[in-house]
C-alpha cells in the first residue's frame, strides 16, 4: 500500500485486473460537494498500472464538474461470462495538458478519430469492493 496526498492507494489485484479486461463500458459515479449523485457511462476506460485508471473525458458535464468538486469516484465492472462483479474506488486528478495527456490523447485518436478528448482523468486506486451476488456481497477485497 502507498500513501499519496493523504489516501491510501491499493494495488489491483489479478482477478480485479481480469474483469477490467473485459468490460467494454464502466458505469462511473461520481458525487458534487454537496452530495448529488452522478453515475455516467464510460467508455474509455485504460488500466495504465495495477494503482491507476485512466478515463478520457470526451463528453463530461456532471461528472467533470463533480470530480473538480470532489475528487472521490467509483467505477463499477461486471464480467456477465464469470459472473465476477468489483466496485473500484478512488480520487480522481483532471489533466489538461503534459505527456500522460498527450498519450491518453493520441489513444482515443487512434481508437475514434472524431472523438474530442478534452481532458484526462488518473483515478489512484484507494479500495475495492466484492459486489457479486452471494454472502460476499459488498465485502472489502482491497
Amino acid at each position: 500500500m502507498v500513501v499519496r496526498d493523504g489516501y491510501d492507494m491499493v494495488a489491483l489485484n489479478a482477478e480485479i485486473k481480469e474483469t477490467f479486461g473485459k468490460v467494454k463500458l464502466f458505469p462511473v459515479a461520481t458525487s458534487s460537494k454537496a452530495g448529488i449523485p452522478n453515475v455516467a457511462p464510460i467508455g474509455f476506460v485504460v488500466l495504465v498500472h495495477d494503482d491507476t485508471i485512466w478515463l478520457a473525458d470526451n463528453f463530461m458535464k456532471k461528472t467533470l464538474a463533480n470530480v473538480k468538486e470532489n475528487p472521490h469516484v467509483a467505477l463499477y465492472m461486471y464480467d456477465p461470462d464469470s459472473r465476477k462483479c468489483f466496485q473500484v474506488k478512488g480520487t480522481v486528478e483532471v489533466k489538461t495538458r503534459g505527456p500522460d495527456y498527450e498519450k491518453m490523447k493520441q489513444m482515443v485518436h487512434e481508437k475514434k478519430p472524431g472523438l474530442p478528448a478534452k481532458s484526462l482523468l488518473v483515478m489512484k486506486v484507494t479500495e475495492a469492493f466484492s459486489c457479486a451476488p452471494g454472502p460476499e456481497a459488498g465485502n472489502k477485497v482491497l
